[in-house]
């Protein structure tokens, strides 16, 4: 007859085992969210911060009127994200695209990067481009 100070449990302890098996189980999962945390924080810390330059101008956001040319654009477009890496103010990122390229931003952008040898190119460019 089975003992009664058991209250009718197993004495084997498969209890105790499916509880350590759990415990067991819940802490390894926390220690692999644990390691995805720390791996995946510096991935997103060295992402672009929210200035939008992820996404590149395109064409039309410009209000380009001219033909379009890949190569021209993104060159030009180009010019740009470097001036903005040169000063890290988001504002001249915009303001060297305003116009289609056409502003005096861009001039000087070319100027600070030392460009200006090839400022008949851009302004070729510009032009075909359809600044307004």
């Amino acid at each position: 007859m089975p003992s009664s100070s058991l209250g009718g449990r197993h004495s084997d302890g498969s209890h105790r085992i499916a509880a350590v098996a759990a415990f067991t189980m819940c802490s390894r999962n926390i220690k692999i969210s644990v390691v995805l945390f720390l791996v995946l924080i510096p991935i997103f810390a060295a992402l672009p911060h929210n200035h939008n330059l992820s996404k590149r101008s395109n064409f039309f956001d410009l209000e380009c009127k001219g033909i379009f040319n890949k190569t021209m654009f993104f060159r030009l477009d180009r010019i740009c994200e470097d001036c903005y890496q040169l000063f890290r103010e988001t504002s001249i990122h915009r303001l060297c695209k305003q116009e289609c390229f056409g502003s005096p931003f861009f001039n000087a952008c070319i100027e600070a990067l030392q460009l200006h040898e090839e400022m008949d190119k851009y302004n070729e460019w510009r032009d075909t481009l359809g600044r307004k």
